[in-house]
């Protein structure tokens, strides 16, 4: 008498992949806490963020600056988060504001990325475009003796004129006072590229395949909209939102409902959130 065979069990059904998670990097000056309003909106939509602190940006806006960093450069600034990210699992979507999205372009280059989503973005080696305001919202940093090896703050009023226009007041004075140092020589390499010849500023846009997403206030003062629109010219799949009379600052009220608003619809055709076709 022989047993009868056991049948096959169910092969084990695969979960469906996850969306990557979504790396956000703040700008100069900055810190993680520009994004609160932003993740929350992008967690409820069912993604996973993360948001490092850039070198000595986890500090008290009223704490004395540590000399280290200033003399911190864009090199140091990309390899801190490719260091991140390489702890994170698999391919990440790399989101900026400001200088943050002059980083997530250098470090996507780098490391690789599924995807990019730029707000407000600095200028690239190639994107750099010519423009007095970013000149007259800089002018008090960069006149000061010896600022492209120092920390550097920006001052209140400088602030409120090119970062925070078209912000109500009690919000910018809220922002401005919630500022941190960084780096000159971060500030230098960037401003300067002429002088500085830093390498880490020329981005590898051959590398910047993923889908991208790039939004801009049409009144940005500091990153104006024509960096914007050049960095748009350089992706090859991407998406452009142009917001009119809306500055530099973001991240609060309305502006930062439709800037989220257009982000998560934007990750819904690329990435859905439970649904995602990995490479």
């Amino acid at each position: 008498m022989t047993a009868e065979a056991e049948p096959n069990p169910p092969a084990p059904v695969a979960p469906p992949p996850i969306a990557p998670p979504i790396v956000l990097i703040h700008g100069m000056w900055s810190t993680p806490a520009a994004f609160a309003g932003l993740r929350r909106r992008l967690e409820a939509a069912g993604y996973t963020t993360h948001a490092p602190a850039l070198p000595f940006h986890d500090r008290a806006p009223d704490a004395p600056p540590p000399a280290e960093l200033g003399a911190l450069g864009l090199e140091d600034y990309i390899a801190f988060l490719a260091n991140e990210i390489a702890a994170l699992p698999g391919p990440v979507i790399v989101a900026g504001h400001s200088l943050g999205g002059f980083l997530a372009q250098a470090v996507a280059a780098r490391v690789g990325a599924a995807g990019l989503m730029l707000f407000a973005p600095a200028a690239t080696a190639a994107t750099s475009v010519p423009g007095l305001a970013p000149l007259r919202t800089m002018a008090r940093v960069v006149t000061r003796n010896g600022w492209w090896r120092q920390p550097t703050k920006i001052d209140a009023a400088s602030a409120r004129w090119g970062i925070y226009n078209e912000v109500p007041a009690e919000i910018a004075e809220a922002e401005i006072a919630a500022l941190v140092w960084d780096s000159g020589r971060v500030l230098y390499e960037m401003a300067l590229p002429f002088l500085a010849k830093a390498p880490a500023f020329a981005v590898d846009y051959a590398r910047l395949t993923m889908p991208a997403l790039v939004v801009v206030g049409g009144r940005d003062r500091i990153t104006p909209a024509a960096i914007a629109r050049a960095t748009a010219r350089r992706l090859v799949q991407v998406d452009y939102e142009e917001l009119p009379h809306v500055g530099h600052w973001l991240w609060w009220g309305e502006v930062e409902a439709r800037v989220g608003e257009v982000a998560v619809a934007w990750l819904a055709r690329h990435f859905p959130p439970t649904l995602w076709d990995a490479p």
